[in-house]
C-alpha cells in the first residue's frame, strides 16, 4: 500500500493545499506587523502547526469530489482545495483548543503551544503567570486560525452556485458544531466517576469519538466533496454510511497508537494518554476485562495510575502492558477491522469510477493501517 505522502500527493492534493496554507501564514504575517510589535511568535506558532499533519481530511474531501464526478483542473478543483485548506485550518484550531483542554505537553514532536509561550515567558522575565499566559496565547492562536478556516471556506465557495454553496456550508457549520459538542462531552467524561461501571465507560467514550473525531475526521469530509459536486441526498446519505465507521476506525486507531506508538512516528511521548486519564475504548475494555474477578491488582493499577501526571516512563510502561495483558488491545483492534471492513464494503456498493474509488479505498486503508 503506497504511504500516506504518496497518497495526498496525487494530483497535487498536498502541495496546493499546502500553499494556500503557508499563502495564509503570509497574510497573517502582514496583518500582524501592521497591528504592531511582539506578535511574531503567532505566526511562527500557526506556521508550525499547520506544517505537519497528513492531508487526510483535504485528500478526503478532494476525491470524494472527485468519484461524484469532480473534473481536475478546473476552477472547481481550485475551491475544492481551497475547501481542503479552510479543513486544515479547522482542524489547527480544534488542535491549539484541544492541547489547552487536554493539558497536553507536546504536539507533532513539538512542545504545544501553551507550553511554549509560558516558555517564552519565563525567558523573557515577564510579570505575571506563565501558565495562565501560555494557556491565553493558545487560544487566541486557535481563535485565529478558526477566523482564518471561515474566511478560506467563504472564499472557496465565492463563485458557486447557490444551491452547491448552500449544501457545502451546511456540512461544514454541521461538522464545527459538532466538534466544538464532542469536545464539550470529552471533558464531561474526563470529569465524570470511571471504572466503576466499564460497558458505560465505554459507551461514553464511543460517543466522544463520533461527535468529536470521527465525523470531522472522515465523514464530514468526504460528505463535503460529494457537496461540492452537486451530489443529491441519497448520494450524501450513502457518504455518511460509510463514512462514520470509518471514521471511528481511525479514531481508535489513534487510541492505540497513544499508548502503543512509536514517539518517532507519533510526534507524541509513549504513554501521553495514560499521563493525561483519556477515557479511551481501550481502557474500558481494559478495566472491563481486568475486573471481571481474574485480574484485579490491574484493575486496581489501572484506576489508581491512569490520570497520574507524575507516572515516570517506567512506570507508564508497566500500566501500558497491564493494558496489554487484558487482551483489550486485540478487542480494539478487532472492533477496528469491523468497522473498517463495514466501510470497505460500502465504499465498493457505490460503484465510483477509477482512479478517485482506488483513491478513497486507499486513504481508508491507510487511516486505519497507520503507524503513527
Amino acid at each position: 500500500m503506497p504511504d500516506v505522502p504518496a497518497l495526498v500527493d496525487v494530483e497535487g492534493v498536498r502541495p496546493r493545499v499546502d500553499g494556500l496554507l503557508e499563502a495564509y501564514v503570509g497574510r497573517l504575517r502582514r496583518v500582524l506587523a501592521a497591528t504592531g510589535g511582539d506578535t511574531d511568535r503567532l505566526a511562527d506558532a500557526a506556521a508550525q502547526m499547520l506544517s505537519g499533519g497528513k492531508r487526510l481530511r483535504a485528500a478526503f474531501c478532494y476525491w470524494s469530489w472527485r468519484a461524484h464526478g469532480g473534473v481536475p483542473g478546473t476552477p472547481e478543483a481550485d475551491a475544492v482545495l481551497r475547501v481542503g485548506a479552510a479543513l486544515e485550518l479547522f482542524q489547527a484550531a480544534a488542535l491549539f483548543h484541544d492541547d489547552v483542554m487536554d493539558d497536553s505537553d507536546t504536539r507533532r514532536g513539538f512542545p504545544a503551544a501553551h507550553r511554549e509561550f509560558a516558555r517564552l515567558h519565563d525567558e523573557h522575565g515577564l510579570t505575571g503567570d506563565a501558565g495562565r499566559f501560555g494557556v491565553a496565547a493558545a487560544i487566541l492562536l486557535g481563535d485565529l486560525t478558526l477566523v482564518a478556516s471561515e474566511e478560506e471556506f467563504s472564499e472557496a465557495l465565492a463563485g458557486a452556485p447557490a444551491a452547491r454553496a448552500r449544501a457545502a456550508r451546511i456540512v461544514f457549520d454541521l461538522m464545527r458544531t459538532e466538534v466544538t459538542i464532542g469536545q464539550y462531552l470529552d471533558v464531561l467524561a474526563q470529569a465524570l466517576p470511571w471504572g466503576a461501571d466499564p460497558r458505560t465507560d465505554e459507551e461514553r467514550a464511543r460517543q466522544v469519538i463520533r461527535a468529536k473525531a470521527a465525523r470531522y475526521s472522515v465523514e464530514h469530509p468526504i460528505v463535503l466533496g460529494a457537496a461540492l459536486a452537486d451530489a443529491d441526498e441519497a448520494e450524501l446519505a450513502g457518504c455518511r454510511e460509510l463514512g462514520l465507521p470509518l471514521g471511528e476506525a481511525f479514531q481508535l486507531r489513534d487510541d492505540l497508537l497513544g499508548v502503543f506508538g512509536d514517539p518517532g512516528a507519533t510526534g507524541k511521548p509513549a504513554g501521553d494518554d495514560l499521563r493525561e486519564g483519556k477515557r479511551t475504548v481501550l481502557v474500558a475494555r481494559a478495566l472491563a476485562r481486568a475486573s471481571d474477578g481474574s485480574d484485579d491488582g490491574t484493575a486496581d493499577l489501572l484506576r489508581a495510575s491512569l490520570g497520574d501526571r507524575a507516572l515516570t516512563d517506567d512506570a507508564v510502561a508497566q500500566l501500558a502492558d497491564a493494558i496489554a495483558r487484558t487482551g483489550a488491545p486485540d478487542d480494539v483492534e478487532e472492533l477496528i477491522d469491523e468497522l473498517a471492513g463495514r466501510a470497505f464494503r460500502l465504499i465498493a456498493a457505490r460503484g465510483w469510477a477509477d482512479p478517485a474509488a482506488s483513491q478513497l479505498v486507499a486513504l481508508a486503508h491507510a487511516a486505519v493501517d497507520r503507524h503513527a
